[in-house]
């Protein structure tokens, strides 16, 4: 049997001529729909799951959409409708894989010694200016309350 790779105990997967490891095929899984065989043996049936999958993908997407002016986890509720999307679309799939190699290299610069120092650096910088114009502001103005407690 020939699974692709000289390796023993190891089988790699072909997704458009293109060699993939099997410790690799878990994240870079073929394009492609995952619906059951039994669905996509008939073209009507497989056209109706497409549309209930893309129904149900836009109903959360829609939904994390307004999250993100409501109260609501709204990024992660959209990523959660483009994962339901990419159960059947590839073009999900090659958004899905952008986006988890985008937030993967945002997550290693962030863990970079230098880039968290700056940034701790920066923060601290912004704090002082900001705690500074507070002070100038209440050293003017002084801390107004909204009632007057003396007129009563």
């Amino acid at each position: 049997m020939n699974t692709g790779s000289n390796r023993s105990g190891e089988a790699a997967a072909v997704a458009h001529g293109v060699m993939v490891e099997e410790s690799e095929s878990r994240d870079e899984r073929a394009l492609g729909s995952r619906a059951p065989e039994f669905v996509k043996a008939r073209r009507a049936l497989h056209l109706s799951w497409q549309v209930g999958v893309f129904v149900v993908g836009l109903a959360v997407v829609a939904a994390g959409a307004a999250m993100l002016v409501l109260p609501g986890p709204g990024w992660v509720v959209i990523f959660g409708g483009m994962a339901i999307w990419a159960t059947e679309f590839v073009w999900a799939q090659l958004v899905l894989r952008w986006t988890k190699r985008k937030v993967t290299e945002a997550a290693q610069r962030a863990l970079d010694p230098r880039v968290r120092r700056r940034n701790i650096i920066l923060t601290s910088i912004g704090v002082v200016i900001i705690a500074g114009l507070a002070g100038v502001y209440l050293w003017k103005f002084g801390l107004p309350m909204p009632w007057k407690i003396e007129d009563q």
